[in-house]
């Protein structure tokens, strides 16, 4: 069976990981050419986010050329130059299918100019893990409350660098400890404001006085994880969308 083919497993959630990231395993690779690819597979145009093993994005690029353990990545419509990246570098590959199933990757860049990019060596990386905490790489703005700021009177802003159904991980000046539970407001490209309970579940210093902060967000209903995923596969696809309804009960 075709690797691109295969279903996201349920797995039993985990409370606490290190900024949402789980442990991985990985399988051999066929490729998928087809543009109607069903749930599950690789198929040429699809958006992929490209980042660095710990997590830093690197480019976000369109699938252009697929062959047995290699794919190649041209710019999305309206975008500049890529980030060259040195050859034989690690990097990880995040994207969804037209399912809305999450599907990462492992690779080595082959070859990276401004304009392409390539990769050889593909592996599955499969999770312990279902969708929703797959992490959509992502820069925004992000405010931080304290718990009892039910008001959100008093903001802390930072910034996004990837965000899940599960939980995000921001960039702060701000000093926090772990197990803090905190108020989180997100704004989302055009998208309204979503607000958040979360708990800290991990502190590292990124860079002298940049602090990412690994936040697991209290548990979503069913509704509120079904919409999320659809706002971060459109922001992963591109779709604009200026509508969003906000909710005033459970966590949001």
């Amino acid at each position: 069976m075709g690797i691109f083919s295969f279903l996201s497993k349920e797995a039993d959630e985990e409370d606490e990981d290190e900024l949402l990231e789980e442990e991985q395993t990985h399988q051999p690779v066929q490729p998928v050419r087809s543009e109607t690819a069903p749930t599950g597979q690789l198929f040429e145009g699809m958006r992929l986010d490209a980042m660095t093993k710990d997590g830093i994005p690197i480019l976000t690029g369109r699938i252009t050329q697929l062959t047995e353990d290699t794919l190649t990545m041209g710019r999305l419509p309206g975008d500049l130059s890529f980030k060259v990246v040195p050859i034989n570098s690690s990097v990880s590959l995040n994207g969804y299918d037209k399912k809305l199933i999450p599907i990462s990757l492992s690779a080595v860049v082959s070859e990276s100019t401004r304009t392409v990019f390539s990769l050889k060596d593909l592996k599955v990386e499969s999770h312990s893990e279902n969708r929703d905490t797959f992490r959509l790489p992502y820069t925004a703005p992000v405010s931080l409350y304290r718990k009892e700021d039910d008001h959100y009177k008093n903001p802390e802003e930072c910034q996004l660098v990837n965000i899940s159904t599960g939980g995000c991980c921001v960039e702060s000046e701000y000093i926090h400890m772990e197990d803090e539970v905190l108020r989180i407001r997100v704004k989302l490209d055009e998208y309204a404001p979503l607000n958040f309970l979360g708990q800290i579940v991990r502190c590292v210093e990124h860079s002298p006085g940049k602090f990412w902060y690994g936040v697991l967000f209290a548990q979503l209903t069913e509704q509120e994880t079904a919409s999320l995923s659809k706002t971060l596969y459109n922001l992963q696809m591109g779709v604009k969308q200026t509508h969003m309804r906000t909710m005033d009960k459970g966590h949001w």
